[in-house]
């Protein structure tokens, strides 16, 4: 077997690790805790669904695809941070910079390179791609919550106020997903699920 193919292998053996890392989200129907593998699926299905309501025209699918199934694998070292937990947000970039350099490095040189690229564009969100790419992954848990009657929102007492200032940049990647995503967000807060 190639060194190549080996190192190749060995990434993709660790990578599985993602499917234990389970998050603040819970599933619509079981009520049970989404892992990160889940959730990077689910993101990936989202794009390809709702690619026609990104900002910007001439988007390159491919490349939005690429950073949502890798921008989550740091957390196999990292851990999943909670969104409105601020102390463990305080230093979440420098976590995750140190577990991206670890796991993307398990890869060959130049898919390692090419790997943490994705990530760092994803993180600066300055791309059309990153944009829209942070547009799917801050409304995919919105979509969640709102449809578990806002269960990880009344448990850690999360505020309308809060969930707006965390994920109005959904409208930088999609005006469209943003005004959905308001709208739906605003019968949460109507039916009870969050508090103002």
């Amino acid at each position: 077997m190639s060194a190549r193919l080996e190192q190749q292998v060995r990434f993709i053996v660790e990578v599985d690790r993602l499917k234990e890392i389970f998050r603040q989200t819970v599933c619509i129907q079981s009520r049970r805790p989404e892992n990160d593998a889940e959730h990077s699926w689910h993101l990936c299905l989202m794009v390809i669904v709702l690619a026609e309501h990104a900002n910007a025209a001439g988007l390159d699918v491919l490349r939005v695809l690429k950073m949502l199934i890798l921008h989550d694998l740091v957390e196999i070292d990292a851990g999943d941070t909670f969104a409105f937990d601020a102390a463990r947000m305080a230093d979440q970039h420098a976590r995750e910079a140190v577990a991206a350099d670890r796991i993307f490095g398990l890869l060959p040189a130049d898919q390692a390179q090419a790997f943490r690229a994705l990530w760092d564009e994803f993180e600066a969100r300055a791309t059309p791609e990153a944009q829209f790419a942070t547009a799917i992954d801050r409304f995919h848990p919105m979509l969640l919550h709102c449809h578990t009657e806002g269960a990880t929102w009344r448990k850690h007492g999360v505020t309308q106020a809060k969930i707006i200032a965390r994920n109005s940049v959904i409208g930088d990647g999609s005006a469209a997903v943003w005004a959905y995503a308001e709208k739906m967000l605003q019968a949460a807060v109507d039916a009870g699920y969050v508090g103002t």
